[in-house]
């Protein structure tokens, strides 16, 4: 029991130590690699748009994914989403395994976590291609953070929760990365 006890206060400093970590890896990227320039508030360079138009294709492609798998998931195990599509399908929930809750779950939460995660990333990804970022930064965040996701999805998917957090990681760079630029920027 002691060993538990020591395991989780471990996982938990872990946990507390990640977002801090990967903010301080965002911030040593934005000031050693990319450069911040003061805010200088300008409709998008073509390079940046471009940045913008491959990270939205591929965060339209991670929902499509998401949206097909789930609808998948629900007909190989004959769920169903509402109470008048189970009244119709001569289906109830007592015929639905242990197994295909457990995979409908493992979408919804893939989903849920997707839908979480760009929201941020939108708001943040429209003021950031607002203040001129350098167009190596825009497309390093904005790209970066939709290759995090649709890893995210297919780790999650498959259950490789190895490279799953590593693709969070990703994510979770890209955007502490576009709000450390935002921040750094208002302040020089």
């Amino acid at each position: 029991m002691p060993h538990q006890v020591d395991n989780k206060k471990r996982v938990a400093l872990v946990i507390k130590a990640y977002p801090v970590a990967l903010i301080l890896i965002s911030l040593a990227l934005n000031l050693a690699v990319f450069g911040i320039t003061t805010t200088s508030i300008a409709l998008p360079s073509h390079e940046i748009l471009v940045s913008l138009v491959i990270a939205g294709l591929m965060l339209v492609l991670n929902h499509t994914w998401l949206m097909t798998s789930t609808e998948l998931t629900r007909l190989k195990f004959n769920i169903r989403a509402t109470p008048e599509e189970w009244k119709t399908s001569g289906f109830t929930r007592e015929d639905v395994t242990q197994d295909g809750f457990a995979e409908l779950e493992r979408h919804h939460n893939a989903h849920r976590n997707a839908t979480e995660n760009t929201t941020l990333f939108v708001l943040l990804a429209f003021v950031f291609s607002l203040v001129s970022p350098s167009a190596m930064a825009a497309g390093f965040w904005l790209i970066g953070f939709a290759l995090g996701r649709l890893g995210h999805t297919f780790s999650y998917l498959t259950g490789r929760s190895g490279a799953r957090g590593l693709f969070m990681s990703l994510s979770l760079l890209s955007l502490y990365g576009m709000a450390g630029y935002l921040a750094i920027s208002l302040l020089i």
